[in-house]
């Protein structure tokens, strides 16, 4: 069974240069996590704060984080001081208060706008009327310590990848949409992030240029 540095090295030499890696380590322990570090990651998601905390005191203080769950609003200040990256802010309500920790602790916060593109209720974010409409009363000068780097989406749950591909197509022309509209003097708006273990070839293939990629580097999650 290959190793996770293995792993980690398969996937560089795989994905093309212009797409960064995160590396999902929820639920998987500080040891593998720190493998994966000396293979040269640096960028790791988690989804639940308790555990991002633990796991960020007790790791090297290089190490970008990203939330890459739903963040509840009253556990932003926790992580404001140190977090990289939130890639699932999907809500006006969220972003505001993401704005009030992160000028408590002077940081600007980078965040990614997270899309409803799958065909299931269950997964959250906003859809792409919802998102313009977002867009279009947001105004940068209110929110002086958030940076929209750009969009988060998943696709469905499905084993048909034509599906998967014309659900990333709708990110992908979104973000089209989205920087031309709204960022077009804003050259910071450049992240789409979509793509996980199962379905980040056909992400690479409709223009993702960060994916979030566990099981194939960890193995299966620790629960």
């Amino acid at each position: 069974m290959p190793t996770i540095s293995e792993n980690i090295q398969a996937l560089r030499a795989e994905l093309p240069g212009d797409v960064a890696l995160v590396a999902v380590s929820k639920f998987h322990p500080a040891e593998s996590i720190m493998e994966a570090y000396r293979a040269g990651q640096r960028a790791f998601g988690e989804s639940y704060v308790k555990e991002l905390l633990i796991k960020h005191e007790a790791l090297p203080k290089d190490i970008a984080w990203h939330f890459i769950g739903h963040l509840q609003t009253n556990k932003a200040r926790l992580i404001a001081p140190f977090i990289a990256l939130i890639q699932s802010v999907d809500s006006q309500r969220l972003i505001a208060e993401i704005q009030r920790c992160a000028f408590r602790v002077n940081r600007q916060i980078d965040v990614l706008l997270e899309l409803h593109i799958a065909q299931e209720a269950t997964k959250s974010g906003f859809a792409p009327d919802d998102c313009t409409a977002f867009l279009a009363t947001f105004n940068k000068e209110n929110y002086p310590n958030v940076r929209i780097r750009g969009l988060m989406a998943m696709a469905s749950n499905t084993d048909d990848e034509a599906q998967i591909a014309r659900e990333f197509r709708v990110a992908a022309d979104y973000f089209d949409f989205a920087s031309k509209r709204f960022f077009a003097d804003d050259g910071s708006f450049d992240t789409r992030s979509w793509g996980m273990s199962g379905d980040y070839p056909i992400a690479v293939g409709q223009r993702a240029n960060l994916v979030r990629i566990g099981t194939k580097i960890f193995g299966e999650r620790r629960y």
